[in-house]
């Protein structure tokens, strides 16, 4: 099965990613894969507004190529809050709004609330295996070490499957 990451697709982000990405200096690679990135007005307040001067910020509000959308339906992104955060609420109804092809989206919690909605998901580690099988990193291991260095939090399991998937084997 291909991975859904096209340059013509209709892409949705949550806060997670943009900033996981902007921390090891790997945004420009949603660049790379999509036209644009829709993120809804929660995102847009965490990442660039009340996240000023952290990693995100300034790439984010600076990017051409990301474009902030208002959702409309207030009373799922309601429901969905009593689970999930506001930008991981209005991710999911934004991308439900506009038939997304794909939303990015970190957090466990939003990606089993996405799927059962029938939505498509990757996140932070789905872009960084991606950009390893086209050869735009040198070293999975390598990125997911600056991640963990930046907070990012993985287990020891899915660190080593999505190693594995990359064709990095963990040396025990």
């Amino acid at each position: 099965m291909t991975s859904p990451l096209l340059k013509h697709e209709v892409v949705v982000s949550d806060s997670g990613p943009l900033i996981h990405l902007s921390q090891i200096r790997r945004l420009y690679l949603l660049r790379k894969f999509f036209r644009e990135i829709l993120i809804p007005q929660a995102v847009y307040r965490e990442v660039v507004i009340e996240g000023e001067g952290r990693p995100g910020s300034r790439e984010v509000k600076e990017a051409p190529w990301i474009r902030v959308i208002e959702i409309r339906d207030k009373r799922l992104k309601n429901i969905l809050q009593l689970a999930l955060d506001e930008g991981e609420a209005e991710a999911i109804v934004l991308a439900l709004e506009i038939n997304a092809d794909l939303v990015l989206l970190d957090d466990r919690e939003a990606r089993l609330q996405a799927k059962r909605l029938g939505l498509h998901v990757t996140g932070t580690l789905g872009i960084l295996l991606r950009a390893k099988r086209l050869g735009l990193i040198e070293s999975l291991k390598e990125e997911l070490n600056k991640l963990k260095e930046a907070g990012f939090r993985i287990s020891r399991n899915l660190e080593e499957e999505i190693l594995k998937k990359a064709g990095e084997h963990q040396d025990n």
